[in-house]
């Protein structure tokens, strides 16, 4: 058997966006999912964390699995 090198998963957390328009996002940053708390109760307080609470209603977030963003992003082109 392979020697594997120990790697300590990261921490879950999520990937915090604003949205400005209909087509534009804005990145606000990371922020660790806090452990204890239902998905939907979770997304709500790393959207607060990252807009330091100044999230209002009508506006839009997003709140994505730092696991899910990473996935998202591993795509090539199909090789023909």
């Amino acid at each position: 058997m392979a020697d594997r090198p120990t790697q300590k998963p990261a921490a879950p957390g999520f990937v915090v966006l604003h949205q400005l328009g209909s087509d534009t996002w804005q990145l606000l940053g990371e922020v660790p999912r806090k452990r204890g708390l239902p998905a939907r109760a979770a997304r709500t307080q790393a959207i607060l964390a990252a807009t330091d609470g100044s999230a209002k209603a009508g506006e839009v977030y997003a709140a994505v699995l730092r696991s899910e963003w990473r996935v998202a992003m591993d795509w090539s082109p199909p090789d023909h």
